[in-house]
Parts: structure tokens; sequence; C-alpha cells
């Protein structure tokens, strides 16, 4: 078999500039991280301390969390609030823009639930595939 080119007709010029492409990448990878997303979801049932969410968020190093953490208050999708006690309270909120966020995140990890099994069963049956290569 030889590989032929074909022609491809061009795409029509785009009504936005590149430059927004990239803003809207740098979203994307903040709220599309699993980790992110992860978060968004615990903090959709009320605010929540620190050592609260790396407890449900299984797996996740402190580093890992208080970086996510920051990244989210930076993007304005959490509050961080502490409370003059001994020692110190600090808890994370969503604000009202992460709540906004919650719903569509919460309906990505229900779809991710629900079709974890098909999806499994095409990753086995893709390396199977592909085992030999």
């Amino acid at each position: 078999m030889i590989p032929e080119h074909k022609k491809v007709p061009a795409l029509p010029p785009s009504p936005h500039a590149d430059g927004d492409c990239r803003a809207v990448a740098s979203v994307l990878a903040r709220v599309g991280d699993k980790w992110s997303v992860f978060v968004i979801m615990l903090l959709g049932d009320g605010p929540r301390r620190f050592n609260e969410i790396k407890r449900m968020v299984g797996g996740i190093s402190q580093r890992m969390l208080t970086l996510t953490l920051r990244g989210l208050e930076r993007d304005g999708l959490v509050t961080r609030t502490v409370f003059p006690t001994i020692p110190p309270r600090v808890d994370y909120e969503l604000t009202d823009l992460g709540r906004g966020l919650s719903k569509p995140v919460e309906a990505l990890g229900k779809w991710a639930f629900e079709h974890l099994p098909e999806i499994e069963g095409a990753r086995a049956q893709f390396d199977g595939r592909n085992e030999g290569r």
C-alpha cells in the first residue's frame, strides 16, 4: 500500500485571533486538570479544610494540592479564608464562578464513571491489537 497525498480544502478564516485560543487553552488546562476536577467536585458540597480535601482526594500529595488550590484561587474559582484561631483554621470554598463550573465538572465525572467499563474494554481491545508492534 502506497500512501497518497490528497488535496484537502483549507478551513475558512477563523473569526477570532490566535491569542484567544491560547487564553482559553490556559483556562481549559486549569479546569481540565484531574486534580482540579476532583477538588471542584468536593467543594461543590460546601467549604472544606485542606486536610479534609487531602484525605478525600486519594493519591494527591500535599504539594500538588497546595498548587492546585492556589491555581484555582488565582483563577477566581476558589476562595481561601483564614480564621484567627489557634491553630489557624483555613477553609476553601467555591466562588460563584466556581459553583457555575461545578455543574459541568460534575456531569463530566458522572459520564466518566458511567462509561468506565466501556472505556476499559476499548483500552484492553486496543492494547491486545497493538502488543506485537
